[in-house]
C-alpha cells in the first residue's frame, strides 16, 4: 500500500472561541477570529488556508463568544471539503458534552470535551492552532520535525528581539531545540543559543501525537489544580517530564525570496490598522497576491469597484489603497487605505490611513484620518476626524498611538448630543 503523506494522516484542531478584548469595541459583536482583514476575509482564513495549503484536509474549529458571524463565515467560505474524500471541517460550538456542566473553560479543555469527535478523524497527528493570527506557514514541516526528533510535543516559536519578548512565553532551549524551561511573560527572556539578543516566543502552534495528547488531557482534566490550558499545564509539564521541542517559524514560512519572516497579532486596534496600512506598501512584506499560497475565503458576488467623477476636489481617485468589489468612489481622494467590500463614498470626501471594514458609507465632505471604521458604519456629511485627538476622543475610541475606531453605537451617541 503507499504510504500516506504525514499531513494526510493529521487534523487541525483551531482554538477559535476568544473574545479579543484588546480590539474593543471591534469585538463587540463577533468573536476575534471573525474580524474581518485584508479587503475581503476573516483572521480565521490565515489558519485555514496554511492547512488546506499544507495537505490537510481534516479540521475542527471551537466556537465560543459570540460565534454567529464565525460559523456563518465558515459555512459560506468554507464548504467546499467532501466527506466521501475523507475530508471534513467541524464547528464544535461549547455545548457541555461529555456530562460537563461548564463551557470550554481552557484550551486544552476545548479539545478534552470533544475527545470523541477526534477519535473520528482517525488520524495520528493533531495540530493545535490559534484562529487568531495572521501569517502564512507550511505545517507539512513542522510535522516533518515532530516525526524526525521523536518529540512528544512540537512548539512553533518565533525569532523576537529579547527586549520585546516578555510580551509572549519563551522557549529556553538547548543546541538540538530541546525545550529546556517555558517561562510565561518573562522580566527577563532568555536568549537563544547562537544569539543572546534574540528570543524564542510561543506562537500558540502545538504538533502532538494523538495517543500521547489524548491521554495527556484526560489526566489534565481530572487535576483541579489544573486550568486546563495548552500554555499554562500541558506545555510546561511536558517540558519538564517529556521531550519538547521547538520548531523556529523561519523553517516554515512561506514567503517570497528575500521577504522577512511574516507573523502579526492583530490584538490590539493599533496592531489591526497598521497590519492594514502596510499591505498597501509598494511591496508589503505579507504577499495576498501570491497565487502559490492563496489565503481561500468566502468569495460575495459583487460586482467590480467603481470610481466616478473627474472635477478639481471632485475626483474618484485611490493613490497606494486596496479597493475592494462592490465599492462605488464617488469623486472621494483615497490615499494609503483599505476600503471592505461595498463600501460608498460621496463626493468631496478624503480617505487617508482608513480602514473601512464592509458597507460603510461615507457622506459628501467627510474627513477621515488614521481611522478604523466599522462595518456598516454611515459616516455624516462633514465629519473630521483625525485632525484633532481631543476633540475625536469625546465620542470615539482614541488609541494612544492616535487611531480612531469608529463604530455606529459612538455616532449615534455623537448625533444625539449634538
Amino acid at each position: 500500500m503507499p504510504t500516506k503523506r504525514l499531513t494526510q494522516r493529521s487534523m487541525v484542531f483551531v482554538l477559535a472561541g476568544g473574545r479579543g478584548s484588546r480590539l474593543k469595541e471591534l469585538t463587540d459583536r463577533r468573536v476575534k477570529p471573525a474580524v474581518p482583514f485584508g479587503g475581503k476575509g476573516r483572521i480565521i482564513d490565515f489558519a485555514l488556508s496554511n492547512a488546506t495549503n499544507s495537505g490537510i484536509r481534516k479540521m475542527a474549529i471551537a466556537t465560543q463568544y459570540k460565534a454567529h458571524s464565525l460559523i456563518r463565515h465558515l459555512q459560506r467560505g468554507w464548504n467546499f471539503f467532501a466527506p466521501e474524500r475523507n475530508e471534513f471541517l467541524d464547528v464544535l460550538p461549547a455545548s457541555q458534552r461529555g456530562g460537563t456542566e461548564s463551557w470550554y473553560k481552557g484550551t486544552a479543555d476545548a479539545v478534552t470535551q470533544n475527545i470523541d469527535i477526534v477519535d473520528s478523524y482517525d488520524v495520528d497527528y493533531v495540530i493545535i492552532l490559534a484562529g487568531d493570527h495572521i501569517y502564512k506557514m507550511d505545517y507539512e514541516i513542522m510535522l516533518r520535525q515532530h516525526v524526525e526528533t521523536k518529540a512528544d510535543v512540537t512548539v512553533g516559536c518565533l525569532t523576537v528581539p529579547r527586549k520585546e519578548a516578555s510580551a509572549f512565553g519563551v522557549m529556553d532551549t538547548d543546541n538540538t531545540g530541546k525545550i529546556t524551561s517555558f517561562l510565561e511573560k518573562p522580566a527577563d527572556p532568555p536568549g537563544t543559543p547562537e544569539d543572546p539578543e534574540k528570543a524564542l516566543a510561543s506562537m500558540g502552534i502545538y504538533v502532538f501525537n494523538w495517543t500521547f495528547l489524548r491521554e495527556l488531557l484526560l489526566k489534565d482534566a481530572d487535576d483541579p489544580n489544573s486550568t486546563n490550558d495548552f500554555g499554562n499545564d500541558l506545555i510546561p509539564d511536558i517540558v519538564a517530564h517529556g521531550k519538547a521541542m521547538a520548531h523556529r517559524f523561519d523553517e516554515s514560512c512561506v514567503r517570497e525570496e528575500g521577504a522577512p519572516a511574516y507573523w502579526k497579532d492583530v490584538g490590539t486596534v493599533d496592531a489591526f490598522w497598521q497590519a492594514h496600512i502596510d499591505l498597501t506598501n509598494f511591496t508589503p512584506d505579507l504577499d495576498l497576491w501570491s497565487r502559490n499560497w492563496p489565503i481561500w475565503t468566502y468569495n460575495e458576488s459583487v460586482p467590480p469597484a467603481k470610481f466616478i467623477h473627474d472635477e478639481r476636489d471632485r475626483r474618484g481617485m485611490a493613490i497606494s489603497s486596496m479597493v475592494s468589489g462592490g465599492c462605488v468612489i464617488s469623486g472621494t481622494e483615497v490615499r494609503n487605505s483599505v476600503l471592505f467590500t461595498n463600501v460608498h463614498t460621496n463626493s468631496y470626501a478624503v480617505l487617508d490611513h482608513a480602514v473601512l471594514l464592509p458597507k460603510v458609507v461615507v457622506h459628501r465632505s467627510a474627513r477621515l484620518r488614521q481611522v478604523v471604521v466599522d462595518g456598516g458604519v454611515v459616516i455624516p456629511e462633514g465629519l473630521v476626524v483625525g485632525e484633532d485627538p481631543a476633540d475625536d476622543a469625546k465620542f470615539f475610541r482614541v488609541t494612544e498611538r492616535g487611531t480612531t475606531l469608529i463604530t455606529q453605537e459612538m455616532l449615534d451617541k455623537r448625533a444625539a448630543s449634538l
